[in-house]
């Protein structure tokens, strides 16, 4: 993944008109949340986005998932865009352009959603710049005083290497469920072995959701290790597994089904993702899948 500025993502985006891409509304937490909506909940949102029509379609998507009751900072700008090129055995190259999402503010942040929520979900491309840093600090902070909990995403492993002290201070301190794949977490800790870094890390954290890609994932919670199985499926395009995955897992905790449960739901969910192109559910899970899926 590589960040480029406006001029380079135009030239990028020119080249494309006429040929025959996909296009699908994305952002890594957006992906999440419109997951979640997917599940049936009703998760509110905080972001900032252009007055474009790529924008238009975005805001029109996140409609439709029914979570768009959330702050939203509506501002001039361009709208932020991921080229994504895929291969096929599913590896990506990214150019991303941030655009106007890197504008979101603290004062854009609800504290009274953050009051009536569950947990609060902070994803760790905000704190690549400011002022997206100081926003998810007050998310962070609000949720804390508000007695929310706070899940965290590592989002990318480049990050670690410019912010692995202030995310140990944050797994040390407010997070309490912290996502993060492989890669990530042998960056944290030093560590090489899956299940001895998701211990390393639980010490310091109450919950750990550690994915491994075709290898399933790993849940951590009150001391147990919990293996959660990979569907089986013929990977097409990998964009948007983390998140549909971590979509799955707070849906599930917050909606009365157990870590295992949630952790089921979270890799079905995953797997349907990865099997399609684009980062989100073409269709919300009917309940009958649900069921499949717990086998009842």
């Amino acid at each position: 993944m590589t960040l480029v500025e406006q001029p380079t993502q135009a030239e990028v985006l020119n080249e494309l008109d006429g040929t025959p891409v996909v296009r699908n509304a994305g952002g890594s937490a957006a992906n999440t949340i419109v997951g979640i909506a997917q599940f049936g909940g009703r998760p509110p949102s905080s972001a900032s986005w252009a007055t474009t029509s790529r924008a238009t379609s975005f805001s029109r998507t996140c409609g439709n998932s029914a979570h768009h009751a959330g702050a939203v900072g509506r501002r001039g700008g361009t709208s932020g865009t991921c080229v994504v090129l895929i291969t096929d055995d599913a590896q990506r190259t990214m150019l991303t352009c941030l655009g106007e999402s890197a504008s979101l503010a603290a004062e854009d942040v609800s504290q009274e959603h953050v009051k009536a929520a569950k947990y609060v979900y902070v994803e760790g491309y905000l704190f690549a710049g400011e002022p997206t840093r100081t926003a998810a600090l007050k998310a962070i902070e609000l949720a804390k005083a508000e007695g929310t909990k706070v899940a965290f995403t590592v989002s990318d492993p480049f990050l670690i290497q410019y912010h692995k002290e202030e995310f140990w201070k944050l797994i040390e301190g407010p997070v309490d469920l912290l996502f993060c794949n492989l890669e990530e977490a042998r960056a944290l800790t030093g560590l090489h072995d899956p299940i001895e870094c998701a211990r390393e890390i639980h010490k310091h954290a109450e919950n750990v959701a550690l994915t491994l890609g075709p290898d399933g994932s790993i849940l951590m919670h009150n001391g147990e290790v919990i293996a959660i199985a990979s569907a089986p499926v013929h990977a097409v395009d990998t964009t948007g597994a983390g998140d549909m995955y971590a979509a799955g897992i707070l849906y599930g905790i917050t909606n009365g089904l157990n870590w295992r449960q949630s952790g089921r739901l979270a890799s079905h969910a995953a797997g349907k993702v990865v099997s399609q192109l684009g980062a989100r559910l073409r269709e919300p899970l009917t309940k009958e899948t649900m069921a499949e899926v717990f086998g009842e």
